[in-house]
């Protein structure tokens, strides 16, 4: 962790953590994410024609990534953006598999997984259910104090698939978001992407004939265990939760 990555991040919405973890891990962590969901059957396993494309609840369903996720490696830069009292949230997994390949059009990530969403209340909005989860929209004040986390089990390469970014749309309103130039991020197998859930954020398809994946874990972390209207996170992991 470094003042310039921490600028960065600050400036920008976004930071590529470079050489994190190594091909081996993420060897592993494949194969026992694969293993895990394979045994998947309900909606938090998202397949197309057999391919498994993602899956939401990974805490749930690959009780290994809570160690990844805070892992001593990330510990310091996400003490510095998150303060002491953070907490891992929500883990998803995506893959563009060969010849199954998906885009996303731009939009920022404005979700958050509670254990009930029926309270009511002004802060939050849009109740829904994905993969038999509470969902709601959180507000940007909340969301400000969030930051995600990508981990490329794969290499992000203009071939499978990567994502594009507009630098600093984390701080612009809706009506100025197409404002800056947009930004393809590539990055190597090991790194770790960090971005701010409002950095707007699009992925276009893999090219036809590919044979490379493009599998991503997407680790989502608040500032404080805390939420408001009595709303609670559905999962707030923290380091002292993972030293119990």
């Amino acid at each position: 962790m470094s003042m310039m990555e921490l600028k960065q991040l600050d400036q920008l919405g976004y930071v590529l953590l470079e050489d994190i973890y190594s091909t081996g891990e993420m060897q592993s962590l494949a194969q026992v994410i694969a293993a895990r969901l394979a045994q998947i059957v309900n909606t938090s396993a998202l397949r197309s024609r057999g391919e498994l494309y993602g899956s939401r609840n990974l805490v749930d369903t690959v009780p290994e990534i809570v160690a990844l996720g805070l892992d001593q490696r990330l510990m310091g830069f996400l003490q510095a953006v998150l303060g002491g009292n953070f907490g891992l949230v929500r883990a998803l997994y995506f893959d563009k598999p060969p010849n199954r390949t998906w885009s996303l059009p731009w939009h920022r990530d404005e979700t958050i997984a509670v254990q009930r969403n029926d309270l009511g209340g002004t802060y939050f909005t849009k109740p829904t259910m994905k993969g038999g989860v509470a969902h709601v929209v959180a507000p940007p004040s909340l969301l400000s104090k969030m930051l995600t986390l990508r981990i490329h089990i794969d290499a992000m390469t203009d071939e499978n698939g990567p994502l594009s970014v507009i630098p600093g749309s984390h701080r612009l309103t809706e009506a100025n978001l197409s404002a800056p130039d947009p930004v393809t991020i590539h990055a190597w197998q090991g790194d770790v992407m960090a971005m701010r859930p409002l950095l707007s954020h699009s992925s276009c398809a893999s090219r036809p004939g590919t044979l490379q994946h493009r599998r991503i874990v997407h680790l989502e972390y608040a500032a404080s265990p805390d939420l408001p209207d009595g709303y609670a996170w559905h999962t707030y992991l923290s380091l002292h939760s993972l030293n119990q």
